[in-house]
């Protein structure tokens, strides 16, 4: 292992592998975001406090506003979402959560329910106004079908009057006081007219001008949380009017002008979840934010392994911390890992493209792309955090630091875990969806069941596939076993190896994403990275589950005690290669510049120009 970068094909296989991580369209897919960040108005500040930090967040979403071809065309462009959340995200995690607000859940679901009423967006296009988000209230988060804020219809007026009954009512979180400026929100209530509850429904409300909220509205910051500062607080409604138009309806429910209620879904749930139907480009942006910060610590982790020397075997000769194995092992795996995230997030993001890019989709298809997006969402999300943690670790006290950088993304990697719906209950949700699609059992009389080869990548796939028939057929056997027919008892009984059942799924979609961009390179050096990186997840995976694995006759015995030095062998190829895999990560250095230990000259960050020393090299100086 060394820490210098490869001298041969080094561009070339770095090109490539980009291609792999972004896909086909990079200039015009990536390159303005890469741009953008690339400016001074996005360089790190130093010395700031939280107000001063949450007032810069605003003042980059003006600019990023600004650079706009079309902030509509943006908002209604998933992979445009996707590509600005990638580059945003290690940069600004405030800004990221306020231009995902603004641009996605506010703007988007205005441009997807625009068919009943053309609404005048300009305030918002041009950020006189700034658009969030208020659905979570206190005691509804993962619930929030049963949100309790109402939104009762007027006949005499022609319009809604929201209210929030009591405490637990209260919109939880979204950034809705004036800082940045006036804020509108759509707003989650449920519908009331003549009587009758007719679901949640969203409901376009102006919340404050520049300086306070409006009359009605209430509005107060929560304490501050961990991470990036932005302006979170509860919201509340005493009785607001607005107009009949203010409500987004459509096929799935509309106030007509004669103050009936119509609707093409007899399901109330079916109702709320079309008109949060923006949620699930959240995922994708929120998965791509992870991919994005997680990128980005590993490679500053791996710059700063190369240029941190310590003591060697011999005292006359130190060597870079990540010439050990216990340094760059780590970091080693975490590659092969941000791999299968990139490419799993991408293969989601095609997938649900593929079934929605051109309308509302419907059916098997979009229910499966729309599952796929939240299964890797909560993995792709959980697997930065370990990175970012581990990347962390790798850099010992420095990265502790808020000037070094890591100490927010460790943070926003907790906020993205939560943000669009809770990990774990969104592959809860995929869970029980999919448990009852899972085969009975295993699948051990087909002709796959036999060992193969580990260095064959159908193989390795076929053992995937039956890791996660088998967690299935287990929440099968244990759901019918279980001591009562309640549907909870049952469910409970269940849920654990349904659950690891939804991760096995999530490794055998980026080891079947890892196979076909191994398939789609050349062959050379770039094709041979590639390929190792795609060994090393799937044997770490297999090795995992050896157990199940051998005892089902898939792997021979020999097989099992070759698993730990094969490992090793491809986490010593992966870690030659470390600062060539990180080139095509195409962070800019004007980024990297802003972490000070992701520079060979990071100690010069903590001279002190008025030490002794420095005082004593004047001195010299002036002898001379």
């Amino acid at each position: 292992m060394t820490a210098t970068i490869d001298s041969v094909g080094t561009q070339s296989t770095a090109d490539l592998l980009k291609g792999v991580l972004f896909g086909d369209n990079f200039r015009q897919e990536h390159g303005p975001w890469r741009r953008l960040i690339s400016t001074q108005p996005f360089r790190r500040p130093t010395d700031r406090t939280p107000d001063e930090r949450l007032s810069l967040a605003y003042e980059r979403l003006r600019i990023l506003n600004s650079n706009l071809g079309s902030a509509a065309g943006t908002a209604a462009d998933p992979r445009a979402l996707a590509a600005l959340h990638e580059w945003i995200g290690p940069v600004d995690p405030a800004l990221t959560t306020v231009a995902g607000i603004h641009y996605n859940l506010f703007l988007g679901s205005l441009l997807d329910h625009d068919g009943d009423t053309r609404r005048d967006l300009s305030d918002f296009l041009r950020l006189r106004r700034i658009g969030t988000f208020l659905c979570t209230e206190v005691a509804h988060g993962n619930d929030a079908v049963a949100v309790e804020t109402t939104a009762t219809y007027d006949r005499a007026r022609d319009g809604f009057v929201l209210h929030t009954p009591h405490s637990g009512a209260q919109k939880f979180m979204p950034n809705a006081s004036p800082a940045g400026g006036p804020k509108t929100g759509l707003v989650a209530a449920r519908l009331l007219a003549d009587g009758a509850d007719h679901g949640v429904f969203l409901l376009l409300v102006p919340l404050t001008d520049e300086v306070r909220p409006l009359p009605g509205v209430r509005v107060r910051r929560l304490p501050a949380r961990l991470g990036s500062p932005v302006d979170h607080c509860l919201t509340s409604f005493d009785q607001v009017f607005v107009e009949r138009e203010a409500l987004l309806g459509g096929e799935h429910g509309r106030v007509g002008d004669n103050g009936e209620f119509s609707s093409g879904m007899g399901n109330r749930r079916r109702r709320f979840l079309t008109s949060i139907g923006r949620v699930t480009v959240g995922k994708i942006s929120m998965s791509a934010c992870a991919v994005g910060a997680a990128r980005a610590t590993l490679a500053v982790a791996v710059r700063y392994g190369g240029h941190r020397y310590i003591s060697g075997p011999r005292a006359t000769q130190p060597v870079p911390v990540i010439a050990h194995r216990s340094h760059h092992g780590p970091l080693a795996e975490a590659m092969a890992t941000v791999f299968a995230m990139s490419l799993l997030h991408r293969r989601a993001l095609d997938r649900w493209e593929a079934q929605c890019g051109a309308g509302p989709g419907t059916g098997t298809g979009r229910a499966e792309a729309e599952r796929l997006v939240a299964v890797a969402k909560g993995w792709i999300t959980w697997r930065a955090r370990a990175v970012i943690v581990e990347c962390r670790e790798r850099c010992g006290a420095q990265a502790l630091l808020e000037n070094n950088g890591m100490a927010d993304l460790v943070a926003g990697a907790e906020g993205v875990i939560t943000a669009e719906g809770d990990n774990l209950a969104i592959h809860a949700k995929a869970a029980a969806e999919m448990l009852f699609a899972a085969p009975q059992t295993p699948q051990d009389s087909t002709p796959d069941a036999a060992p193969g080869d580990l260095a064959d990548p159908r193989f390795l796939g076929r053992l995937h596939a039956y890791v996660e028939d088998l967690w299935f057929a287990r929440a099968r056997v244990r759901m019918s076993g279980a001591r009562s027919d309640g549907p909870l008892d049952r469910w409970n009984a269940a849920s654990g190896p349904a659950l690891r059942g939804v991760e096995a799924h999530a490794h055998r979609q980026a080891a079947e994403a890892y196979a076909d961009a191994v398939a789609g390179l050349p062959e050379g050096p770039a094709r041979d990275r590639l390929a190792e990186l795609q060994r090393l997840f799937a044997l770490r995976w297999v090795a995992s589950n050896s157990g199940d694995l051998l005892a089902s006759g898939r792997l021979t015995i020999d097989q099992v005690n070759a698993l730990p030095d094969t490992v090793e062998g491809l986490i010593a190829d992966v870690a030659a290669h470390l600062p060539t895999l990180i080139e095509s990560f195409a962070l800019p250095e004007e980024v990297l510049a802003d972490w000070p230990i992701a520079g060979a000259d990071y100690a010069d960050v903590y001279d002190d120009p008025e030490a002794a020393w420095q005082t004593a090299a004047a001195g010299t100086e002036g002898e001379r």
